[in-house]
């Protein structure tokens, strides 16, 4: 979400950008209200576009750690979070942007609020293409949507110049522009190119109106009115007939000589921008996207060295990654291993050459034990009970997952089995002390069986440090009972594994 976003304003800034330089200042007003709304809908919509003619995706990467095999996305934990899970676990970016949005919402309220006051207070004389608003003791002069207001002052004066002026406002339905980037501003209230395009939609409304005035007004008089001190509402979403800061843009404007047809050339200056960007967000590395948008990872080690039993491991952790979150593409750097993808009646989803989910299996040859093995026979990994212990089902395989409390009712208990271990984790995780003064941290990998009758059994663990492997064995233990999960109809033993990373900051 992030990444689209910075792309959204990235591709808005060179909109402005061409608008400012190349359009600005011709007189093709209403080619310029095509160009501001078009380009801005492109903006949003650019990012999503990916043209296969164009596309050029780099396979994912997806590294290996032979001492333990993988399952819950990576926990990193800091000292600073210990006991802390109430404020560490805030999704605090949220917070910010919903809250900013909340604002936005109470502003506009606000807004409205004000529209609706002067209404009330005002005397309404109902015409056939409008509805005028005379409003006691004011010398305001907008529009907004079918609606004029006009102050008192203002209609005992010459008017009918502004009158004229807001009905090429209310015809040309100028207030949904305007109330669009309203909402936009709402939406993205944290982007300031937002309001730079309601700032010069608003400048073309005015051009467009005046222009229109002109034709069948005297210039001279028109300006003569223009340049008249009136009262002004700070509400960004209506058409003011006088704003100061636009007067002198305005008569000059109203001065300038119409710009030459040729000059509409300039508008395909946005031609090559727009298939710049298409190139751009056409050819990103998905893979990488998909890497940036997970924490799911595996650290590189010593494949060479792995044994059969650890190949195994290897193999159920992929085999279980594939069924439970999709396509992956692996990459093994080493020279002297390999590994290879080849079709088994009994094997697993996985991501083929061309980005295609094939069903496959892994074998895995080194230079120590080349040799092809059965994961679900090798009498090494026999011995290996925890991941493929007599009946015992991987977690990502298991047709009905172990269910933590208070996932009942999820529609994905994989998901909130998931996000409730993690909850449990941050919420009694305490850095040991000993560990922080020695500057000890690393990653533990941590395994553990929920058995046939929802027990926590047979937690391993692999760490860089005893006392850090003892505070991830704690946690677990400190796990509550669950119902089991369940193959065929039957209670069976599902293994599970997490990788916790303790980090000094």
């Amino acid at each position: 979400m992030i990444r689209y976003i910075l792309e959204c304003i990235a591709f808005q800034m060179l909109f402005l950008a061409i608008y400012d330089l190349f359009l600005k200042k011709e007189t093709f007003f209403q080619w310029n209200r095509a160009y501001l709304l078009g380009t801005y809908f492109l903006s949003l919509a650019l990012p999503w576009v990916k043209l296969e003619v164009l596309r050029s995706a780099v396979p994912q990467g997806f590294a290996i750690d032979p001492t333990f095999f993988v399952r819950l996305d990576e926990i990193i934990l800091t000292p600073n979070n210990s006991h802390g899970y109430q404020w560490a676990t805030v999704p605090w970016g949220y917070v910010v942007l919903y809250g900013g949005m909340f604002l936005s919402t109470v502003l506009l309220g606000y807004k409205l609020l004000q529209l609706y006051r002067l209404r009330k207070m005002g005397r309404t004389v109902r015409f056939t293409d409008f509805l005028q608003v005379i409003v006691p003791n004011s010398e305001v002069a907008f529009s907004f949507f079918r609606s004029i207001f006009l102050g008192e002052k203002v209609v005992e004066a010459e008017h009918e110049g502004i009158i004229h002026h807001e009905l090429v406002h209310i015809k040309q339905r100028h207030s949904l522009d305007l109330l669009f980037f309203e909402l936009m501003r709402i939406i993205g209230w944290f982007n300031p190119l937002v309001y730079i395009y309601q700032n010069r939609i608003s400048e073309l409304h005015e051009f467009i109106a005046d222009a229109q005035v002109t034709k069948t007004h005297k210039k001279e008089q028109y300006q003569l009115l223009l340049s008249q001190v009136f009262q002004t509402q700070n509400i960004s979403f209506i058409n003011q007939f006088h704003q100061s800061s636009l007067i002198k843009k305005r008569i000059v404007m109203l001065t300038k000589e119409k710009s030459k047809q040729i000059l509409k050339l300039k508008y395909l200056v946005l031609a090559p921008v727009v298939v710049a960007m298409l190139v751009y967000s056409s050819c990103q590395n998905e893979g990488k996207s998909q890497m940036e948008n997970s924490v799911d990872t595996i650290i590189v080690g010593d494949i060479e060295n792995m044994t059969p039993t650890e190949e195994n491991e290897v193999y159920t952790s992929l085999k279980s990654h594939s069924e439970s979150f999709g396509d992956w593409e692996l990459k093994v750097a080493d020279k002297n291993t390999t590994i290879r993808f080849t079709k088994s009646e009994n094997g697993s989803y996985i991501s083929g050459p061309d980005g295609v989910r094939v069903k496959a299996k892994m074998n895995i040859d080194s230079n120590d034990h080349g040799k092809d093995f059965n994961p679900l026979e090798d009498e090494a990994s026999k011995a290996y009970k925890f991941p493929l212990a007599q009946g015992a089902v991987p977690f990502g395989q298991v047709e009905v997952p172990p269910v933590y409390p208070g996932c009942e009712n999820a529609t994905d208990q994989r998901a909130c089995f998931n996000k409730m271990i993690i909850k449990h984790i941050m919420k009694n995780f305490d850095y040991p002390e000993e560990a922080q003064e020695n500057g000890i941290q690393g990653r533990v990998a941590i395994s553990f069986t929920i058995d046939q009758n929802g027990n926590i059994t047979n937690i391993k663990k692999r760490g860089p440090d005893k006392l850090l492997e003892d505070e991830a064995v704690r946690l677990i233990s400190k796990l509550p009972r669950m119902a089991p999960g369940k193959e065929k109809g039957k209670a069976v033993d599902v293994p599970f594994s997490i990788p916790i990373t303790f980090k000094l900051q």
